[in-house]
């Protein structure tokens, strides 16, 4: 593993936070390191000193850096992952946003899901949106998932998991929504249809501005990699993604309230989500 120095371990950081927004504190140290001997082995590197020439200088393209991502970011996640914030939205924002559409004539609905890992979130939403609203098969229904992790990426778009991922999907949803196939489940082609992948780094600026149209943002448990500098560029970015009547949703531990204003805090059930009026 190589050796990395305080000041290495730092210009590291710093590029990954120039680059990605992500930020690493002293304590992630040894997981840096971890990963930058994964990448050096691969590029056949003993130096770290070369490594970081190559991040810094020879990387035009943000191929290695792309790669360095791919192992840095953090891909826990399950289908009905925080299932009570899931209800809050299947209960009270869904069919507010659809009425509300329906009384204007309009029959779109788009949701973003942002850092969506091995896409088990928008595929629950997915299940979620045609369970509430069956009508949604004659809408122009839209679920855009992306993420920085190209890896991540391509199981998403494959829309098959193994058990654990499963583990929380409520039995009527499995038997309606999957399909089995040996060990592993395989989202139904009408469910999954509505995914789309998209790769996106949420701390590039054009691309974010690309992202626009948005009823929900589902960008829950992400924003905690994030300073609060580039935490409200992000949020900004949101704000201007989302319809007027759509909702943000994030992780229980999260909060943007000391980063903008912009947002109304709503209570539905025992969840807060942010509104934009």
């Amino acid at each position: 593993m190589p050796d990395l120095t305080v000041e290495q371990f730092q210009s590291l950081s710093q590029v990954i936070y120039q680059k990605l927004g992500l930020h690493f504190d002293d304590k992630k140290i040894y997981f840096l390191k971890t990963r930058v001997a994964k990448r050096m082995a691969a590029l056949d590197l003993s130096d770290p000193r070369e490594y970081l020439f190559l991040l810094n200088y020879a990387d035009p393209q943000g191929q290695e850096m792309q790669a360095l991502a791919n192992l840095v970011t953090t891909n826990e996640t399950y289908m009905f992952r925080e299932y009570d914030q899931l209800q809050a939205f299947a209960n009270h924002c869904l069919p507010e946003v659809l009425s509300a559409k329906q009384a204007r004539g309009e029959k779109t609905l788009r949701i973003w899901s942002a850092g969506c890992s091995s896409g088990e979130e928008p595929y629950t939403l997915a299940m979620i949106v045609q369970e509430v609203f069956p009508q949604a098969q004659s809408w122009d229904c839209g679920i855009v998932a992306t993420d920085i992790d190209e890896n991540m990426l391509r199981k998403a778009a494959a829309a098959r998991y193994g058990s654990r991922s499963v583990h929380d999907v409520p039995g009527e949803y499995r038997a309606k929504y999957l399909l089995e196939d040996g060990d592993e489940y395989v989202v139904r082609r009408r469910t999954a249809c509505l995914v789309e992948t998209v790769h996106l780094n949420l701390h590039d600026r054009m691309a974010m501005r690309a992202m626009r149209g948005f009823d929900f943002i589902f960008c829950r448990n992400v924003l905690i990699y994030f300073d609060d500098l580039s935490r409200k560029a992000v949020v900004d970015h949101f704000y201007n993604a989302l319809n007027r009547g759509g909702y943000v949703f994030l992780g229980h531990s999260e909060s943007i309230g000391r980063v903008t204003t912009a947002f109304k805090l709503k209570r539905f059930e025992d969840h807060l989500v942010y509104g934009k009026e």
